[in-house]
């Protein structure tokens, strides 16, 4: 099985083909092209992305990023068997692109499109790595600039939102902290840069919500401790240096209690971490060492499919696949820039292309 993957939530335009072969009970995911535009060049003077901007530049950026994964794949369109993209969640002007370049497609070459939700595909990213197909269940961390929740994973399509942020994500937090101590953009790798020239931490930073009883985040407090620590001061290299340190393990310790806490509560012991965030060195590390503590299996993708990407649409496009085989509706394809939901409504996230009309000619 062989998917055209569109992804174009935020500011990274990004294509991809995938072919994925069943054996027995292991899945073999072959990424035959994995193409991205990475927009932070240009989004780094506002020091956060533009919604416009972006919608702008992935028009610039859509058909190119398609054509260059069919290259390099080397194979044609007709050997495609569907296409997906990313409806939702995400920045609406963005995801209007995606979504209109993949719908015409999906006219053109007579192909299925499946709208996949971009939280879900964050997920199941991590089956290129688990090839098996039931680890279930297991609990997810989702986190990212728009994102930080945790999902009790029963089964492909069949998931729990067991808590999430309240407020800022924990990448939206990095962002906007990283700003404060004038660390640049985008503020996450800054942070974790500017920590690692920084090893013993005298600076102590509130750890919000870490006791509470439930599984929900807030890291809007931390930001406002942060900017009136250094609220008109001048700091130094070192101070900066100091203060990343310290928000990089406050955030972090967090993430881990919490995570840790809802696998001891719903008795799991299989860990699977997704998101921009996920790509952070110490976060992993941290991970690592808790999870072997607690005899846990602790599945996290590799770098590269943390941040936003086309292979994570592919693969959540595939058990999507799997789970919803009417292909009857109308071609109305949407969508949903607060779609909060992680399980995707059947039927109506797929767009059918009727076998009686032939398009070559139009």
């Amino acid at each position: 099985m062989k998917i055209l993957a569109i992804e174009t939530s935020c500011d990274e335009t990004a294509a991809a083909i995938l072919e994925i072969k069943e054996e027995k009970d292991n899945l073999n995911f072959k990424v035959l092209a994995n193409i991205i535009f990475s927009q932070i060049e240009s989004h780094r003077v506002f020091g956060g992305v533009v919604p416009n901007l972006a919608a702008t530049l992935h028009l610039e950026n859509i058909l190119p990023s398609i054509k260059k994964s069919f290259a390099k794949a080397k194979i044609e369109p007709q050997k495609l068997d569907f296409i997906a993209v990313t409806s939702g969640p995400g920045l609406a002007p963005a995801l209007l692109v995606g979504v209109n370049t993949a719908r015409t497609l999906a006219w053109l070459w007579q192909k299925p499109l499946i709208s996949v939700n971009h939280v879900e595909a964050h997920l199941l990213v991590n089956w290129l790595e688990i090839r098996k197909k039931n680890i279930f269940p297991a609990i997810g961390l989702v986190v990212s600039g728009g994102h930080t929740q945790l999902i009790l994973l029963k089964d492909f399509g069949q998931y729990q939102l067991i808590g999430e942020t309240r407020d800022d994500a924990a990448g939206e937090a990095f962002d906007k902290i990283a700003r404060l101590l004038n660390l640049g953009y985008p503020g996450g790798p800054a942070i974790e840069k500017a920590a690692q020239n920084f090893k013993k931490v005298a600076i102590s930073l509130p750890r919000p919500m870490i006791k509470s009883d439930n599984f929900d985040f807030s890291f809007s407090g931390l930001k406002t401790a942060v900017s009136l620590l250094v609220k008109e001061r001048k700091l130094t290299q070192a101070e900066k240096n100091e203060f990343a340190r310290a928000v990089q393990k406050t955030i972090i310790d967090v993430l881990v209690s919490k995570t840790l806490r809802a696998a001891k509560t719903y008795q799991i012991k299989t860990l699977v971490l997704s998101g921009g965030v996920a790509a952070n060195s110490y976060l992993r590390k941290e991970f690592k060492k808790a999870a072997k503590r607690q005899s846990l299996k602790l599945i996290i993708p590799p770098i590269n499919y943390c941040t936003d990407n086309a292979v994570m649409i592919g693969a959540a496009a595939y058990f999507k696949m799997q789970r919803v085989k009417d292909f009857s509706c109308p071609v109305n394809s949407k969508i949903d820039g607060t779609w909060q939901k992680v399980v995707t409504e059947p039927d109506q996230e797929f767009i059918h292309v009727p076998e009686d009309r032939d398009f070559s000619s139009e």
